[in-house]
């Protein structure tokens, strides 16, 4: 049976046997969702027992997927299952539905060492639904074994990293209205925290994994085409930029610390601004749990942006003679 075929009851009965148990602190999240509506990515867990917590939930996500986005995790025992399925067979025969379901299958599995195991996948991703129709719903699997396609600690380990998430950058500038030709224009993140964002994906009694993200440095891009019409100040930027502070360029002169000296006025481009972004990178790495031993993993940086339009204007002077 592919799960694409499933009647709406069986898909309730699954459902029913993989929702995970009820979080202690409401805060937890453990019902393991993390999708932030307007983004292009997040984790939408689907039949899984698997607990998402952590900071980094709820944030501005870099748009990472898991690439297999569906997975075998332990569901029922033996006994549980025949129960299960002769209880939701009686219930549909009641309604007068059509239940066809094989209770041998399930009642031959009595008394032997094992495990019904289930089909869980990221509604969040695209190819999560459509990777999850091409196994079957439910499989035996014996004691101290995983069937091909089990939940490893690697996916588990992708689990948390997809859902990751970090601050969405909020760009400040001063001057902020407009600067000027040869005037330093300094940078920072409004609000922006240094701290290091995680996520942790719990399969119940089985494994975890964290994966947690680490604020590194800020990538300022000016808006130019050209590099003679600025020049990028980034060494005190740190990672969340440097604050404008009163006094700090009184004659107009210093060169920001974190920030752009525009050498040309804007007045020649599309909509009379430069476009400024602001990429705050952040270093990741993971580490995951299972039976007691440490695994680490790496992954690439994070990067998430924001712009901001910058109008330039040139000051003008007379000179009297």
């Amino acid at each position: 049976m592919r799960a694409i075929a499933v009647t709406s009851l069986l898909a309730g009965v699954l459902l029913a046997l993989c929702a995970p148990p009820a979080a202690a602190d409401p805060d937890v999240g453990a019902h393991g969702e993390a999708f932030q509506k307007g983004n292009t990515a997040g984790v939408k867990l689907t039949n899984s027992k698997i607990g998402l917590s952590g900071n980094g939930l709820g944030g501005k996500s870099d748009g990472y997927r898991m690439p297999r986005p569906c997975w075998y995790e332990p569901n029922s025992s033996a006994d549980d299952m025949r129960n299960l399925q002769a209880q939701q067979k009686k219930q549909a025969v009641e309604a007068g539905l059509d239940y066809d379901v094989d209770l041998d299958r399930f009642g031959d599995k009595i008394g032997d060492k094992g495990q019904w195991w289930g089909v869980a996948y990221d509604a969040g991703n695209p190819d999560g639904p459509s990777c999850a129709a091409g196994l079957e719903p439910l499989v035996w699997v014996p004691e101290g074994t995983v069937p091909a396609g089990g939940i490893t600690l690697e996916q588990l380990m992708q689990i948390a990293r997809a859902a990751l998430t970090v601050p969405e950058p909020k760009i400040k500038l001063s001057p902020d209205a407009k600067s000027y030709v040869n005037l330093g224009t300094w940078v920072w993140l409004d609000g922006a925290e240094a701290a290091p964002r995680s996520v942790t994906a719990t399969l119940p009694g089985v494994m975890s994994a964290t994966v947690t993200a680490t604020p590194d440095h800020l990538e300022i891009d000016a808006g130019t085409k050209d590099d003679k019409r600025a020049t990028v100040f980034t060494a005190g930027c740190g990672t969340t930029g440097k604050p404008y502070v009163k006094g700090a360029d009184e004659d107009g002169t210093k060169e920001p610390e974190c920030g752009v000296v525009y050498r040309h006025s804007s007045v020649d481009l599309p909509g009379k601004v430069y476009t400024l972004t602001v990429t705050s990178v952040w270093t990741v790495a993971g580490n995951g749990n299972q039976g007691g031993e440490a695994v680490p993993f790496a992954y690439d940086p994070i990067q998430v942006s924001a712009t901001r339009d910058v109008p330039v204007g040139e000051v003008q002077s007379i000179v009297k003679q």
